[in-house]
């Protein structure tokens, strides 16, 4: 059996994700931003394990809040530590870290910010990618270069289609914008702009999405070099 995954949302536009095996009963939650959203969710229930993509506080917030309630453990990457609540599982790159049976594969995508990770779950399979990937976009330089925010990105080539998106940010709708000033006449975009603006309409998150829809739609993925890449961003950094 796979890993049930479950969005939650808090603050204007934000996203922790819950992670539960249902073989165990193991239960962790990716991004913790606000304690008090996701203390809603579980209840009385359990959480053992929190995984932290990267330093910023709309992604830390919650977690020390939330180790102290329920006892979780906490996992980041040991290269930014100091800039993340005190650590106790140590992460690098391609190690691999287990939500009860299930293994998931930690993977390093500096650009956002240096001592960024990744999160990849083979039994949905989904994608935990913080704020390096989102639909039909990808994160802001804060404190990277564009050539390592378009290798990290190409880190993502081996993982199949099927698998979950599941980013840090509701920012579809204002990347569908930008992607179609860029690529009017891509169908498979027009389609993916027409089903986000009807999923917003209605109050619903436009996350996860599948791999395979963002190779089709998304401009940062489909930059066929570093340059192309770096004028796309620097155009959406002022859109």
């Amino acid at each position: 059996m796979s890993l049930a995954v479950t969005a939650i949302s808090y603050a204007r536009d934000n996203y922790a994700w819950l992670l539960t095996d249902p073989a165990t009963g193991v239960v962790a939650i990716v991004d913790p931003g606000d304690a008090d959203a996701v203390s809603a969710v579980i209840g009385d229930g359990r959480l053992d394990l929190i995984l932290l993509t990267h330093h910023h506080a709309d992604h830390i917030g919650g977690a020390e809040a939330l180790r102290q309630k329920y006892g979780a453990r906490i996992a980041g990457s040991e290269s930014d530590s100091a800039r993340l609540p005190s650590l106790d599982l140590l992460l690098h790159d391609e190690d691999r870290i287990a939500i009860g049976h299930d293994l998931g594969d930690v993977i390093a995508t500096p650009g956002h910010a240096r001592g960024h990770i990744a999160f990849y779950f083979r039994s949905v399979p989904a994608l935990f990618c913080g704020d390096t990937l989102f639909s039909l976009g990808c994160g802001r330089l804060l404190e990277g270069t564009a050539e390592e925010m378009f290798a990290s990105l190409h880190r993502f080539d081996a993982l199949p289609d099927e698998t979950l998106v599941c980013c840090g940010h509701e920012y579809t709708a204002a990347n569908a914008a930008f992607a179609l000033s860029r690529m009017p006449d891509n169908k498979a975009l027009q389609q993916r702009a027409e089903e986000v603006q009807a999923l917003r309409a209605q109050g619903l998150p436009t996350l996860p999405v599948t791999l395979g829809v963002e190779r089709q739609t998304n401009p940062f993925l489909m930059a066929p070099d570093v340059e192309t890449f770096a004028a796309l961003r620097a155009a959406k950094d002022h859109f």
